[in-house]
């Protein structure tokens, strides 16, 4: 083997080039893989390509993907890998594990020239090394070699392809590293009441025998009525993980309660060193399993290891680069300086400059989340909160035990997001109200209570503007049922939902159907309404608008309004500064799905809102008792013991 350049300096690479070697030479072993350079599957939609390659525009100079790991580049061309899946995010490995150097290797054949590029964090680019490749007949390895030095703060590494005169053919490319890691082997689990979708990633978990190698187990908690092994498609899954397949029939528990079994299962009933859960309704990456299962082993201490999620409805796009949650409000957000819908189509890795930075996130969705077993040991299983806040709730928890959550770029799924869902309006804004008080309790400082107050009062203004009554309704609910205290959090996994569902059932915001057409045409002129279309802004403006909405909303709605809509208003424009304004109107969801007639209700309009001033004013009253008890609660709440007397109630 030899070395060009004997003397790098920190940062720079050093290239061996060895040639004359056959396919399978010279691989690194699969423990040193760090992450694999990989390209689109057969069955994935034309729009994710330009996570995998960079390439021109025009059609006649686009790469050939050969199979997922292979692809041959025209001649005439030059493309360059700097793209979401196969740059390396080289300074979270600095930052976060003891890999000082990563190592590109690969297998390529026919002519032309690869150059190894690094950025900086502000997403300027620096040439590292290169070669020109004349191989025409047989592979020759390459190996270039580089320095995590000057990662600290942020850049990534890749390298790009150019030809002239004929093709140049990449094979078997991965970045690795020369330390020697430890085998750990993953319990990868889901949760479902979705069993179609569920089966779709299943079989693309099974279908890589790399990924399933690092596999110990593949759990799925099945807890809705249609059950997985009797839906279309489950035998295939079945066969292409094998015996590794473990499926469990529970009630239904939500997204904690299924993914506390994963986890259960993953720790109390295997010898795996690590549990990743992932949802049921993704598109899965599945190199994803092998880059989180990489970094959790190369880490310098126990980290949770989240993915990011990529939009399934718009493949190319980039859901965040990381989050945190935000004590003082209790919620989440993006993280600072995280960029959010992110769309690599329109502007690739290399023009955008705010990618390169380091993110720090506090929090990652359970979308894809891995955890090492230690982090599980020590720091407990999840709450029993249904859905909402299970995941953020765990990250702060296991922070305040020492281990951080790190958003890994490049380790990914495709999910709904959700600004395409109703979440916060229909029957889960039970649990977002509900369990962000429990968060709050739990991990924020004590004068979180005058933002909850304050907040909480506004968007009860806002729903009620807005016809929400159900939603008002179930967000009351939701703070007398955190009021009462923690004492039926763990019965409330099996009841609460169907509760909620029959408090909303008799609302007319919660009853759609599948379009305006089934309902009478409205008697308003749509050209009336665009006035009140643009949202204030001034204060002075907004505080104007409420007050004559909330007058509005005493009064006596127009006879007719109650057979015909006022309106037809699109989701994107259902505002409470045009709603507030309307004696009814139908609403379409979030998704398009389907269409919801409301009707102005002054006598409803009065009794959640004085009741709404009663509840807030309980909650700011009596806090300091309440997260008293639910910190004291908290070591119950989340033991494999009460955990494992829900899961025997089955």
């Amino acid at each position: 083997m030899t070395d060009r350049t004997p003397t790098a300096a920190a940062g720079e690479s050093k290239l061996s080039d060895v040639t004359s070697m056959r396919s399978g030479t010279g691989d690194a072993p699969a423990e040193q893989v760090l992450q694999r350079v990989v390209f689109p599957r057969g069955e994935d939609p034309l729009d994710v390509r330009p996570l995998y390659i960079d390439e021109p525009a025009s059609l006649h100079s686009t790469a050939t993907v050969v199979s997922r790991r292979c692809v041959r580049v025209p001649a005439h061309s030059k493309i360059s890998f700097a793209t979401y899946f196969n740059a390396f995010p080289a300074s979270y490995w600095k930052r976060w594990t003891k890999v000082d150097e990563v190592v590109l290797r690969m297998k390529v054949t026919g002519s032309g020239r690869l150059d190894v590029y690094r950025s900086k964090p502000n997403g300027d680019s620096v040439h590292l090394q290169g070669t020109p490749v004349s191989s025409p007949d047989e592979w020759t390895s390459l190996e270039f070699r580089v320095a995590l030095t000057p990662f600290e703060d942020g850049g990534w590494i890749w390298f790009d392809v150019f030809t002239n005169d004929s093709s140049l053919t990449v094979d078997e490319a991965s970045w690795t590293t020369d330390v020697a890691l430890p085998r750990q082997k993953v319990v990868v689990g889901t949760t479902t009441i979705r069993p179609a979708d569920c089966i779709l990633a299943l079989r693309t978990l099974g279908e890589d025998p790399q990924v399933m190698d690092v596999v110990e187990k593949v759990v799925v908690a099945d807890q809705g009525p249609q059950k997985i092994r009797d839906t279309d498609g489950f035998a295939e899954a079945a066969e292409r993980i094998g015996d590794k397949l473990q499926v469990i029939e529970q009630a239904n528990l939500g997204g904690s309660g299924g993914f506390t079994r994963v986890m259960y299962e993953g720790v109390y009933n295997s010898d795996a060193d690590q549990v990743m859960v992932i949802d049921d309704d993704i598109a899965l990456e599945p190199d994803g399993v092998l880059r989180a299962n990489a970094f959790a082993r190369a880490a310098s201490q126990p980290v949770i290891v989240g993915g990011q999620m990529l939009n399934l409805q718009a493949r190319s796009r980039l859901h965040t680069m990381g989050e945190v949650v935000d004590l003082g409000a209790a919620m989440w957000r993006a993280a600072p300086g995280a960029v959010t819908d992110h769309d690599f189509a329109k502007k690739p890795l290399r023009k955008t400059a705010k990618l390169h930075q380091r993110i720090h996130a506090t929090y990652n969705g359970w979308w894809m989340c891995l955890f090492p077993r230690e982090v599980i040991e020590r720091t407990g299983l999840p709450l029993p909160l249904f859905i909402k806040h299970d995941d953020s709730e765990y990250s702060l928890r296991a922070g305040g035990h020492g281990f951080p959550t790190v958003t890994l770029p490049g380790a990914a799924i495709w999910h709904m997001p959700w600004t395409d869902k109703n979440d916060a309006t229909d029957w889960t804004a039970y649990f977002h109200v509900r369990n962000r008080l429990v968060l709050a309790a739990l991990h924020s400082p004590e004068e979180v209570k005058f933002n909850l107050v304050k907040q909480g009062l506004k968007l009860t203004l806002r729903h009620l503007l807005s016809m929400e009554y159900s939603t008002v309704a179930v967000q009351l609910k939701a703070i007398e049922d955190f009021l009462a205290g923690p004492e039926g959090l763990f019965d409330s996994l099996r009841t609460k939902l169907p509760e909620v569902r029959e408090l909303r059932k008799d609302y007319d915001d919660a009853k759609t159907l599948e379009s305006a057409r089934e309902f009478p045409p409205p008697f308003s002129d749509p050209i009336a309404a665009e006035g009140m279309l643009k949202p204030p802004v001034n204060p002075a403006v907004i505080a104007a608008r409420a007050s004559k909405a909330l007058l509005h909303n005493l009064k006596k709605p127009a006879q007719e309004a109650s057979e015909r809509p006022e309106l037809n208003v699109p989701a994107a424009s259902a505002r409470w500064f045009l709603l507030g304004n309307l004696d009814s109107a139908t609403v379409s969801n979030a998704d398009g799905s389907g269409v919801a007639f409301r009707r102005r209700d002054p006598d409803e309009f009065r009794r959640l809102g004085l009741r709404a001033l009663a509840d807030y004013r309980r909650l700011g009253q009596e806090w300091s008792r309440l997260r008293d008890a639910y910190r004291a609660a908290l070591p119950d709440l989340t033991s494999a013991e009460s955990w494992k007397q829900v899961f025997d109630q089955n």
